[in-house]
């Protein structure tokens, strides 16, 4: 088998309001005693309604067996539209076409870079989803089956809430669990005594039986992270775990903050290569490492995060990453297959737009079901992705 073709196809998805009108990501009412002027952001595109716009690279991959493994690629202000599907076009295909598919490693190596955050991880994402999908069809089995199996046959739906007063995250916390979701994970980081509330306020909210943890995204200093964690305790909050509470640069703060409190320490930003993970283990800087196909470049790099991370004693969460219905599937499996992956997954995702997929998404009392179909197990749309390709993009 070899691969003869390989399209890619940009499409544009409109990300969906909260019921009062506020956007789903991107946090609002930072407390002003820790105000330090308006945000360095680039603005983001928005369609006509108003709605904020996430763009992606759906990839196909064709056989000279008629097999046809499909991918998709996120992008965001580092790794624009554009960008994504340049890279893949230009620099990926041309060193693809004529190879074995079955050669999967081997193919992924010829076009990743071997850079602590490569500007292809994203780009490479969608060939390594695509190659799992395709032998996974050719082969008649699940990319769980050549992941070695299944721990789990459901994983836990986790979703971010945007950053905003405590009533507001409670509110937001509350929309998302009438539509079925089971675990929230709070965008906290301006002021650690409101953040705390606000943790409170969703506790409050939602009860004792739902999944909470919170994400600073490395707005903390050491001793505001210790405070946090102190504060959540004396809430009694019962959060699960506290996600890049320093500055990505600062392993030693992170490490101080692992020590000093009880609350497990997640490594995020600070994770962006194989060979971070490994420092961050070392120095002893996170109790669990967060796993994305966009940042270990596919399913491939964050088996060897996960096994890198099992060596050390440690679980892996699969994050929250942008993605459309096959990313979201890879999600599933990568938390259903790893031995060390948390059974709680986030999926922010698929709260946001729609996943273009064949057969709508099923959430169980806040659990999804793992894939069974062969290769990645959902299929995309052909008819709702026409739908959603920009007529302006660049020819």
């Amino acid at each position: 088998m070899n691969i003869t073709e390989i399209e890619t196809i940009p499409v544009s998805m409109p990300i969906g309001f909260f019921k009062d009108g506020d956007d789903k990501t991107g946090g609002k009412n930072a407390a002003p005693k820790f105000y330090k002027g308006e945000p360095l952001a680039r603005k983001q595109k928005r369609d006509s309604d108003g709605h904020k716009l996430l763009d992606y690279v759906i990839v196909k991959i064709h056989t000279d067996e008629g097999i046809t493994g499909v991918g998709e690629a996120p992008t965001d202000t580092k790794e624009p539209l554009e960008a994504v599907k340049f890279i893949i076009d230009k620099m990926f295909i041309p060193n693809l076409i004529g190879l074995n598919p079955f050669n999967l490693e081997r193919s992924l190596d010829l076009i990743r870079w071997r850079t602590s955050r490569g500007a292809n991880r994203g780009s490479a994402s969608a060939i390594d989803l695509a190659l799992y999908d395709l032998v996974g069809k050719a082969l008649n089995v699940n990319v769980t089956t050549l992941l070695g199996g299944i721990y789990r046959d459901r994983v836990l739906a986790s979703i971010e809430v945007p950053r905003n007063t405590p009533e507001k995250m409670a509110e937001h916390s509350i929309e998302y669990y009438e539509q079925g979701i089971r675990g929230i994970k709070a965008k906290i980081g301006s002021d650690y005594e409101r953040d705390a509330k606000c943790l409170r306020a969703i506790r409050d909210a939602l009860g004792d039986d739902i999944s909470l943890r919170a994400d600073v995204n490395g707005a903390y200093t050491v001793q505001q992270a210790i405070r946090l964690c102190n504060l959540a305790n004396k809430y009694d909050v019962g959060l699960e775990l506290i996600e890049q509470p320093t500055p990505t640069y600062d392993l030693a703060g992170m490490a101080r903050v692992v020590k000093a409190v009880d609350i497990p320490v997640e490594a995020d930003e600070s994770a962006y290569s194989l060979y971070q993970v490994f420092e961050i283990l070392k120095r002893e800087a996170a109790d669990i490492i967060n796993t994305k196909c966009s940042k270990a470049g596919g399913i491939l790099g964050v088996k060897k995060w996960a096994t890198v991370t099992e060596a050390a004693g440690k679980e892996i969460v699969i994050g929250t990453e942008y993605g459309l219905g096959l990313r979201v599937a890879a999600k599933v499996i990568l938390g259903a297959a790893l031995k060390n992956a948390q059974p709680i997954v986030e999926f922010t995702e698929i709260m946001l737009h729609d996943l273009l997929l064949k057969e709508p998404l099923e959430l169980k009392d806040g659990w999804i079901d793992v894939p069974t179909k062969p290769g990645i197990g959902w299929e995309l749309d052909d008819e709702k992705i026409a739908k959603y390709i920009p007529a302006d993009f660049p020819k």
